[in-house]
């Protein structure tokens, strides 16, 4: 079915008109979800979706353009609370759409994280790790729609930071250790002056040296 205008359905809700009014639009996205602790997927794609015999399903795609537009900027994605020194790799990443139709996959390794600050406060959050793969298209083969696929697994491995003081002879070693390498370094340049200026004096008693 190519012409919705057809179907009563379509034209009593105005499903066709709202498509067309939307040309060109994009969507600012912002917000949170909660996920079972077991590999999953999150997607963002075309169309009005619904549920149908445990079937994820996409309505009104075969009605818009054959090229869909997929581009993107990803502003912040974390998975958990904000603590010092995560680095979120996909924070500020831009992805523009040059060729035909296609799914971009962000695969994610999500590592469990535990942060305890000098204090004593606790903070349990997760680092991640990302590749990224561009998936075009085939016609007339039953497949995803087009979008932005987030695949993530978590990692059996936990980290753990811990913040602390460095004690009084822990930075007595540390100043020892240093004084130490500054005499040792300027003792190889002190020999070496030494013994170049004694050459050359040598060279120069012998009347090698002019």
């Amino acid at each position: 079915m190519t012409n919705p205008d057809l179907i009563d359905q379509c034209k009593r809700e105005g499903f066709v008109q709202k498509i067309k009014d939307e040309e060109g639009e994009g969507c600012n996205i912002h917000g949170s979800l909660e996920v079972n602790k077991v590999a999953g997927n999150f997607h963002f794609s075309l169309g009005k979706s619904f549920h149908q015999s445990n079937v994820h399903l996409h309505e009104l795609l075969a009605f818009q353009k054959d090229i869909y537009n997929i581009s993107h900027k990803i502003n912040r994605l974390a998975f958990g609370d904000y603590f010092p020194g995560v680095v979120n790799p996909l924070d500020g990443v831009q992805w523009v759409q040059e060729t035909s139709n296609g799914i971009y996959q962000y695969f994610i390794k999500v590592v469990p994280t535990i942060y305890a600050d000098i204090r004593g406060r606790t903070i349990r959050s997760n680092q991640f790790s990302v590749t990224e793969h561009f998936k075009n298209l085939e016609l007339g083969r039953p497949q995803s729609p087009p979008g932005v696929y987030f695949f993530y697994d978590l990692s059996p491995i936990k980290v753990t930071f811990k913040e602390g003081h460095m004690s009084f002879l822990h930075f007595v070693t540390y100043l020892c250790a240093i004084i130490g390498g500054i005499f040792t370094v300027a003792g190889i340049v002190d020999s070496f002056v030494y013994h170049g200026q004694k050459a050359l004096k040598k060279k120069i008693e012998l009347g090698k040296f002019r």
